[in-house]
């Protein structure tokens, strides 16, 4: 799969994973998402979703010969916060940009402006305890934006929460990318989560993981929370399910 720059924002090409213990997590796999678009990925436990999503980020190695192709500036969110209890909100969020090598201003500003985006301004001081769990998240959203990432990976950062917190991070979080303008990949169990965030729910298959489906989805942006009573929003999300329960069979 080449590369179409400047309109691809990942292109891989036969990815796949074995562990050293002979577990196969990955079947080859192949997927281009589009430079700025959204897509989600479900699928069963194990089917080695969050696998593939590391490889992207190039946290992890894949196994055999292939491609991957991503932009340069990428960030990662975890499905846990992972914030330092020591230091507060505006240090957390500045984390990656002193490893990164950023002066102290730099940091600072960019620093304020995340927090900003996400919500947390007047939190700057405080501490990781004081704050809420959707706080939480969105202080781990804001130590990503920092960077100002072309490509932003993420691996179930709301499964922890509560449904309406992880609604309204949902929302908060489309109104993010729309300003922002990333490439999103982002990786979750929840079908009503993916189809009201993307433009394309890409379905695996039970171990080795593999694409079984790439579902379009036609809602417009952006959207509004009402789409969630939506008759044919009910009907997409049950196709993406459906595909879930015969690859899980």
């Amino acid at each position: 799969m080449a590369m179409s720059a400047p309109d691809t924002g990942i292109a891989i090409s036969g990815v796949a994973k074995t562990f050293p213990d002979g577990t196969e997590a990955l079947a080859p796999i192949d997927l281009e998402v589009g430079r700025g678009e959204f897509v989600s990925i479900v699928g069963p436990s194990g089917c080695g979703k969050s696998t593939l999503l590391r490889i992207v980020a190039g946290l992890t190695s894949a196994s055999g010969s292939c491609e991957t192709v991503a932009h340069e500036k990428r960030a990662f969110v975890f499905q846990d916060p992972t914030l330092l209890p020591w230091r507060s909100a505006r240090h957390n969020a500045e984390l990656l940009l002193e490893l990164e090598g950023f002066g102290k201003e730099e940091r600072r500003r960019r620093a304020a402006a995340a927090l900003k985006l996400v919500g947390l301004d007047g939190f700057e001081r405080t501490r990781p305890r004081a704050l809420s769990g959707g706080m939480k998240m969105r202080l781990s959203l804001a130590r990503s934006l920092a960077l100002r990432p072309q490509l932003f990976l993420m691996d179930e950062p709301f499964s922890a929460l509560d449904e309406i917190t992880r609604e309204g991070l949902n929302d908060e979080l489309l109104s993010i990318w729309a300003s922002e303008g990333f490439t999103a990949l982002f990786v979750t169990h929840n079908v009503f989560e993916a189809v009201y965030l993307s433009s394309r729910v890409v379905v695996m298959s039970a171990r080795p993981g593999r694409i079984i489906r790439d579902v379009h989805v036609p809602f417009p942006y952006p959207r509004s929370p009402d789409l969630r009573a939506n008759a044919a929003f009910a009907e997409l999300a049950g196709t993406v399910s459906e595909a879930l329960r015969t690859t899980a069979s």
